[in-house]
């Protein structure tokens, strides 16, 4: 969870009112959020040096350390913390972001090359006018830029954002990617031109710009901003020209994001401005800029509208555990920033409209609006109950009755990661690389990129991991995979498997065909003739992990629900196994 240092005194100002530490904790843990520390920032630095001696506390400013949930972006400064608990303690209405009316012919422009496509292709901007900084909101500013690079900016591999003072610069602007020799500027900070492969090299000993380089250094070619005098803004994702810095005297903000993520980008340049633009001549108010692509399409940032969702009164009721009337649950979405009415259905049932406005990126689903209204309404204020039963859910009673079986057949359960590398449910299995039925995530390391479609890889591993093991292994295992689905409303459906393995000094065929024939049997299927829908039937299938010829598909009552068969060597070699095997896989959902 993020954790955003902020002048107790300042923040109390912002907020119109003092607080004991007692009180604001109460506040925090009302909103959903929490003091975890309380400090200085001397004591900070006492404490980075490793430094034993004591400063006088009294006169030294409090900082409050405040832990922030990691989707709450708007939450990552001062600012937006104070303005979040304005509107919760009612002392603020929910404000109204607009874009200034800027003509189509005055409007700034940024045109993108083409050969951006490559390396970084989308780009998105914005302008601030007529804004008043001071040392603190300007290290606010600053600070807020380098927590979202931290956070949904994933070390600006994904997003990049760069600030610049607008009246040193002369519109339309270029969004280019040119070779490193043809980049030529003074970085901020610096004293002289370096070109950008000179730069790479320079700040290979920068402490603080090094984990950015790599980004970057290896592409042909490098993403450049230009003004019309060809003065370079900054070479994303690594630095900023020192031309365009901006300082406390500042007026006018130039903001642009370069990105590779369409949806994250838009995500922080409406935290940026929505936040920021508090500080502006006219509040809450931002200037928009065109983006003109090479192919003609253009586009008009930042997108402020606020987007609608309807969820039922019943659903948040029920989710919760209380019994709250339309117009209450309307007062409490207000509380949380989240502008709601309340409509009648069809059924005469009271629904709640909600209007998402552009700083409540994660609002995503009704269960985003049920848990607002949980907050707001106060966790400590729900009622204790005991659930109605304890009965476990049928396909987990299901799944345990079906471990005891195969165990009660000389089988040991194993429990394998449910996540994967790439090449484990592909080409090790002899199946062509296809991404498209895989749930793939933002992988930390080569052995967790993807969910798996299979229970045969985790087995498989188990296997070579276990070669030394007496012969012959006989394992299981019962467990989800998840396969994309565009029918689920998160895009993804999870599946619950059977799969058991023999290993031996021969192949087992038998064993794991009567193991399949003894699972029927216990649920109650009889074996039919092919195409008869009363029970199951198994046909010769051509699964590429599978030998050919010894391997079969199982349909019960008309849909396929499994197969089974002999282990190719191929894939045993790539396992690292040197015994034959046997394996077979059901999908015993469709069994209930």
């Amino acid at each position: 969870m993020p954790t955003v240092s902020v002048g107790r005194d300042r923040l109390f100002a912002a907020l119109g009112k003092s607080y004991t530490k007692e009180e604001f904790e109460d506040l925090c843990f009302c909103f959903g959020i929490e003091l975890d520390d309380v400090t200085t920032e001397k004591a900070i630095i006492r404490k980075e040096k490793h430094l034993d001696e004591e400063g006088d506390e009294n006169d030294e400013e409090v900082i409050y350390k405040i832990e922030v949930p990691a989707n709450r972006y708007d939450l990552l400064c001062l600012e937006g913390i104070a303005q979040a608990l304005r509107v919760f303690n009612k002392q603020q209405e929910i404000p109204k972001y607009t874009l200034s009316d800027v003509s189509k012919d005055s409007m700034l422009q940024m045109h993108v090359k083409p050969e951006t496509s490559s390396i970084r292709p989308y780009v998105f901007c914005a302008v601030l006018r007529d804004i008043s900084f001071d040392e603190a909101s300007y290290n606010s500013f600053i600070d807020l830029q380098d927590k979202l690079h931290q956070n949904i900016c994933r070390r600006r591999t994904l997003v990049a954002i760069g600030t610049h003072d607008l009246d040193t610069l002369q519109g339309p602007f270029t969004y280019e990617a040119l070779p490193p020799s043809h980049i030529n500027f003074v970085p901020l900070k610096q004293t002289r031109d370096f070109t950008a492969d000179e730069l790479m090299e320079f700040y290979k000993s920068d402490l603080k710009l090094k984990k950015y380089l790599h980004i970057i250094e290896n592409s042909p070619l490098y993403p450049v901003l230009y003004d019309q005098n060809r003065t370079v803004l900054s070479l994303p994702p690594i630095i900023n020209g020192a031309h365009s810095a901006i300082t406390l005297k500042t007026k006018n903000v130039f903001i642009e994001c370069t990105a590779t993520d369409l949806t994250k980008a838009k995500i922080v340049l409406n935290t940026m401005v929505t936040i920021f633009s508090e500080y502006c001549k006219r509040k809450y108010q931002v200037e928009p800029v065109e983006v003109v692509y090479a192919d003609g399409r253009s586009y008009v940032y930042p997108d402020l509208s606020a987007y609608n969702m309807e969820v039922s009164l019943s659903y948040i009721n029920h989710t919760i555990g209380v019994s709250l009337e339309a117009e209450e649950v309307t007062s409490l979405l207000n509380r949380m920033q989240l502008h709601a009415e309340r409509s009648a259905s069809a059924d005469n049932q009271w629904n709640i409209n909600v209007l998402v406005p552009p700083t409540r990126s994660d609002v995503l689903h009704p269960c985003d609006v049920m848990e607002d209204v949980a907050i707001a309404y106060g966790y400590n204020n729900i009622p204790k109950r005991k659930p109605a039963s304890v009965k476990p859910l049928a396909l987990n009673e299901f799944s345990d009755l079906m471990r005891l079986e195969i165990a009660m057949n000389g089988f040991t359960e194993v429990l394998t990661w449910i996540l994967c590398s790439s090449k484990e449910i592909s080409t090790m299995l002899n199946r062509q690389t296809d991404k498209s039925t895989a749930v793939v995530g933002n992988p930390r390391t080569s052995d967790f990129e993807v969910v798996r479609t299979t229970l045969m890889p985790g087995i498989l591993k188990t296997i070579g991991h276990n070669k030394d093991h007496p012969k012959p292994i006989k394992i299981y295992e019962v467990g989800d995979v998840v396969l994309l689905d565009e029918k689920k409303d998160v895009g993804a459906s999870c599946r619950r498997r059977l799969a058991a393995l023999y290993c031996g000094a021969n192949s087992g065929f038998e064993l794991i065909h009567c193991l399949v024939d003894r699972i029927m049997e216990v649920i109650g299927t009889p074996f039919v003739p092919v195409g008869d829908d009363t029970g199951y039937y198994i046909q010769r299938s051509d699964e590429p992990e599978f030998l050919l010829g010894r391997q079969a598909s199982i349909t019960h009552k008309g849909k396929h629900v499994g197969t089974f068969g002999i282990v190719h060597p191929e894939v045993l070699n790539n396992f690292d196994i040197s015994d034959p095997c046997s394996f077979m896989e059901i999908d015993i959902e469709n069994f209930l």
